[in-house]
């Protein structure tokens, strides 16, 4: 008797909107140690963090605070809208305004984002860095704790046979002793030590 051939297993992604995530989230289908993230449309689990990763972020925060002053709104591990398939939730994103500004929505248009990199760096190099290009963000820096540097993406471009289609024109890697400053905050000076435990 003959069998039939095996039929390859061919495995097909679900995609959600954005708009069907939030609802998702608002009728509690994620409990609190559910850590995930919308990116591109799917569900992408968030690695846990550890204490090195989680004093950078500290360490970041005050450094941003530091450089924008009062005016701007300085904000970690919460959702970004960042467009109709994605809403990832950055490590720090600088906003203007204030908290209250964002009560009835997530906030869309980040003047910084910031990812602070351990495990996740490739993620955040190609994977993020793709959708943030695609967004408009127009400066992108990763803490990247690995090879302990700031890598500062700047100038999005379009770019077909890169991830999302999108990518940086603009890539520098900071050590210690250098100083960045943000696009949004010209003036200011971050020094890239005090990013780095």
């Amino acid at each position: 008797m003959k069998t039939a051939a095996p039929m390859p297993l061919t495995r097909r992604l679900w995609r959600l909107t954005r708009a069907r995530y939030d609802q998702l989230v608002e009728k509690g289908a994620f409990g609190p140690g559910d850590r995930v993230e919308l990116l591109d449309g799917l569900l992408v689990a968030r690695e846990p963090h550890g204490s090195r990763h989680a004093v950078a972020v500290d360490l970041v925060r005050a450094a941003l605070e530091r450089a924008f002053g009062s005016a701007y709104y300085v904000r970690e591990d919460k959702p970004l809208a960042l467009d109709d398939a994605s809403e990832p939730e950055p490590d720090v994103v600088v906003l203007r305004g204030r908290p209250c500004d964002y009560r009835d929505a997530h906030p869309s248009t980040p003047l910084l984002v910031v990812e602070v990199s351990d495990s996740s760096l490739a993620e955040d190099r190609l994977w993020k860095g793709g959708l943030y290009a695609r967004a408009g963000v127009a400066d992108y820096w990763i803490v990247n704790l690995v090879d302990e540097v700031l890598e500062v993406y700047r100038d999005p471009a379009r770019a077909p046979a890169h991830r999302h289609g999108w990518k940086y024109a603009s890539v520098r890697l900071l050590k210690r002793g250098a100083f960045v400053p943000p696009l949004a905050a010209p003036r200011a000076r971050v020094r890239v030590a005090d990013l780095l435990p």
